[in-house]
């Protein structure tokens, strides 16, 4: 089964350097063009294997493991984890790939850092950086509820006796992935997992919790104006995925979303919450169907 390689590009920070590990599947040529994939809040780049894999037959498809998540560096300063900065390191991965343009598919936090990419300003007669977008189960308003649930368990340094008994735990925090069978739950969990003196551990740094911990419902407010600003401003096409019990995105975001902006085309699944791992053959043809049209 074809596997990804593994690479990775030298960042700026206000600190110093620090380095993001990318996967890279190759494409049908060298000049084949790239789709980026990029993960969830606690999540890492091999989470789009199976969506890589399928769509590797026409694409060069990039999946970073955003920094402290998975194989890339820790900050030095927590500050950092926050969304200008990742939109700085993916400007500096399309630098390094050394291409002008390239597809999207963002989950949750991916979609977000698409979104601040492709609505920066850029001089007249400049192309958006992103040519399609797909915003996996996100948009500018995210409900409040929805943080705290994911504060309660974010930042936990915890170790497990097994990869088994890790998987068991990611699953109670994770129901609405949707249904999955025990072979899909373990290989979307094992490369989450790193294994230290015989106990195994989350690979990412707990402290992406602190700067999500300070969020209030004033401050969540005013980032909500300042992505609802953003949306608007993107003319790029752009498909909304959205899990029909989705505790992050309402519905009602949702809708809007198909009105405003670039006027996003809207696919909603059902007995999916937040958020679709889209490794299922009819998530992928969704995704598949609207980067081709």
């Amino acid at each position: 089964m074809t596997q990804p390689t593994l690479r990775s590009v030298t960042c700026l920070d206000p600190t110093g350097l620090h380095r993001m590990a990318y996967w890279e599947w190759a494409g049908p040529r060298a000049d084949a063009p790239v789709l980026m994939c990029v993960h969830g809040l606690s999540r890492q780049g091999r989470d789009f294997d199976a969506l890589a894999r399928a769509m590797s037959d026409r694409y060069r498809v990039i999946c970073p493991d955003v920094v402290g998540r998975g194989r890339s560096d820790w900050l030095r300063s927590p500050a950092g984890y926050q969304i200008p900065s990742y939109v700085s390191d993916m400007v500096a991965l399309l630098a390094r790939l050394d291409v002008e343009q390239v597809d999207w598919v963002g989950t949750s936090m991916g979609g977000l850092i698409g979104l601040g990419l492709a609505s920066l300003a850029r001089p007249e007669g400049v192309a958006s950086p992103i040519r399609r977008l797909v915003l996996n189960d996100v948009g500018p308003a995210i409900r409040f509820e929805a943080l705290q649930r994911i504060g309660s368990y974010l930042g936990k340094a915890l170790q497990f006796g097994s990869l088994a008994e890790g998987a068991a735990y990611l699953r109670t925090i994770s129901e609405g992935f949707g249904p999955h069978t025990e072979a899909e739950w373990l290989a979307l969990c094992e490369p989450l997992f790193r294994e230290e003196g015989g106990k195994w551990a989350l690979r990412y740094d707990p402290a992406i919790a602190l700067p999500f911990g300070a969020v209030t419902p004033e401050l969540a407010a005013a980032g909500e104006a300042m992505l609802w600003a953003a949306y608007d401003t993107l003319r790029c096409p752009t498909l909304l995925i959205r899990g029909a019990e989705s505790d992050l995105l309402s519905a009602e975001t949702a809708r809007a979303m198909t009105q405003r902006g670039p006027g996003a085309r809207l696919v909603e699944l059902p007995g999916v919450g937040h958020a679709p791992t889209l490794i299922h053959d009819d998530q992928i043809a969704i995704v598949r169907d609207f980067l081709s049209s």
